[in-house]
């Protein structure tokens, strides 16, 4: 009874703690039931590296695709439309040492200039793809 009229002493400025110490045991207990639960294992099965695979001595220098905001597509700082970048695209896809195509898209760009992209090098076969940013 915190304003009880009796007493004379002004309202009683305890903090009742038995909820607080109700809701943490009962936290408690949840995290304990579902803590082991989180932590069991899965099992994968990576591939293994093929220790036959031969490097080339000279590795190609990387193919830099700027994309801007605007959707305009640069081939090694060269501006390119759409068809021309197909025509690359399947120019160093049928070379049997291709060399990387590096994207790299500004902050603003729309997804569907990249997926474009990605779809072609697909489709033409191209196999090493990577992704910058700045420059």
């Amino acid at each position: 009874m915190a304003f009880s009229s009796g007493s004379g002493k002004g309202p009683m400025a305890d903090i009742n703690v038995t909820p607080l110490v109700d809701v943490m045991l009962v936290l408690l207990i949840i995290f304990m039931i579902t803590a082991p639960i989180l932590t069991h294992k899965v099992k994968i099965d990576l591939p293994q590296p093929n220790p036959n695979v031969v490097q080339p001595e000279n590795p190609l220098d990387p193919i830099r695709l700027k994309i801007d905001q605007s959707g305009a597509l640069y081939w090694n700082d060269t501006p390119v439309d759409e068809l021309g970048l197909k025509a690359q695209i399947a120019v160093i896809a049928s070379q049997s040492n291709q060399p990387e195509l590096q994207i790299n898209a500004d902050d603003g760009v729309a997804y569907e200039h990249v997926a474009r992209v990605l779809a072609d090098a697909k489709s033409y076969g191209l196999t090493k793809i990577g992704f910058t940013e700045g420059q």
